[in-house]
């Protein structure tokens, strides 16, 4: 039985459903194939992801293919509660609400992991993680996992590594029609849009500090320099350093942008980024955002031994630390293009969730085949959703000849002249 907050709100829920629906011609395709053939009828599928409507058309699309679907939030304020309701009214069982306590969040995620999944989404590794843990008598009939993020990765691999991860995993994240799209450009805009909303000050002219210059970091500087800010990258990797600094934004150490910086965006996924040195640096009113999967990048507690949080607006805190300087905090540390907008623009998870979809008909069609390991996206499947997202945006492209694919097929390149 669902556990949500108001079962009133299923309408509203809908109304965001179908309007995204519109624009995920993937997806589309996939509903109208999988829907005649009902490929997971009888499997039920257990999803922990941001519970918006992109997800919740992902989700009625996995149970209008056969499956029976329980889906939680992957994050507390990300969670949408009339599209928890729409999906309870669509026939989907829904474990999430808004601002769900840290007790409360562990707890949906384990009534949704309690199902017994036979394949699962995930986001961040949590609900992989808490199997293993806590439900061991459910691995042996895992046919498999997709993750979505780099963070969760991240932590499979760390799984695979010890040994311990009992089931192939496909890592969605590392197809190229998702990072380079999903990761790029929508994080890039989704990202700005939170911001924006949060504190409806301009971004033109202002120093832009971005906290790592992976695909999401590229997105959201690319952004920052379209608005018209100063991007300022900050880099522990010297290969991507140095691609920052090509691609036209100053490049230097933290402590020393700390100093300059309006707008820090912290977008690398590891721990204690930005921390008590350098809010002992920053200028009065510097605004702090985070784009990672957890909210440990950004050193709450140590702006919490000052004076606040005080809540100035929504989604902004203001703490104010020795000397009477004011640090501003959005969304609590917490994905700020979730928890202070919608998400990614329904085209751009489109893709990444088309992927999800045919990565878990990949594990059903291949079970007990792929090991108990993190498994890279096959070519084809990446080649699929590309060539379906031209056809939903009426692109045509071009093909190679026989000749040609013979002629690139060859080692010794007949008629090429010397």
């Amino acid at each position: 039985m669902s556990i949500i907050r108001n079962g009133s709100l299923a309408n509203a829920g809908l109304e965001k459903i179908n309007w995204v629906k519109e624009h995920m011609p993937v997806l589309n395709e996939l509903a109208n194939d999988f829907s005649r053939n009902k490929p997971f009828s009888g499997l039920r599928v257990a999803i922990c992801l941001h519970l918006e409507a992109k997800t919740a058309y992902m989700a009625l699309v996995l149970r209008e293919a056969g499956a029976n679907v329980t889906i939680t939030g992957s994050n507390p304020l990300s969670t949408q509660d009339e599209i928890a309701a729409a999906l309870v009214k669509e026939g989907v069982e829904v474990f999430a609400w808004h601002n769900a306590t840290l007790k409360e969040y562990e707890e949906h995620v384990y009534k949704t992991a309690a199902r017994g999944p036979h394949l699962i989404i995930d986001d961040g590794g949590d609900l992989i993680s808490l199997i293993h843990k806590k439900f061991p008598q459910f691995l042996a009939q895992v046919y498999g996992g997709a993750e979505e993020t780099t963070t969760g990765l991240i932590r499979l691999r760390a799984m695979e590594k010890a040994g311990v991860l009992s089931f192939p995993v496909m890592a969605v994240n590392d197809a190229l029609c998702k990072y380079l799209f999903d990761n790029r450009y929508g994080t890039g805009q989704s990202v700005w849009d939170g911001i924006m909303r949060a504190t409806n000050l301009v971004v033109a002219g202002k120093n832009v500090v971005v906290l790592g210059y992976g695909w999401c970091g590229k997105g959201v500087a690319m952004r920052a320099s379209g608005l018209g800010s100063r991007v300022i990258v900050c880099e522990v990797n010297p290969v991507k350093a140095l691609e920052a600094h090509m691609d036209g934004h100053q490049v230097m150490p933290l402590i020393q942008a700390a100093a300059i910086g309006d707008i820090f965006i912290t977008v690398t996924g590891c721990s204690g980024v930005i921390t008590g040195k350098h809010f002992a640096a920053m200028k009065d009113k510097a605004i702090l955002a985070n784009a990672g999967h957890f909210d440990i990048e950004i050193d709450k507690k140590h702006l919490n031994a000052g004076d606040g949080p005080r809540r100035v607006r929504s989604n902004v805190d203001e703490y104010v630390l020795a000397g009477g300087k004011r640090i501003f905090l959005l969304s609590e540390g917490r994905l700020v293009n979730l928890a202070a907008a919608d998400g990614h623009p329904a085209e751009i998870m489109d893709m990444s969730f088309g992927l999800q979809v045919l990565s878990l008909h990949y594990l059903l069609n291949n079970k007990g085949t792929l090991g108990k390991k993190v498994i890279a996206m096959p070519p084809e499947l990446d080649r699929q959703v590309a060539l379906l997202k031209l056809k939903g945006l009426q692109l045509e492209i071009d093909e190679l000849s026989k000749e040609q694919k013979e002629y690139m097929d060859s080692w010794e390149l007949e008629g090429h002249e010397a």
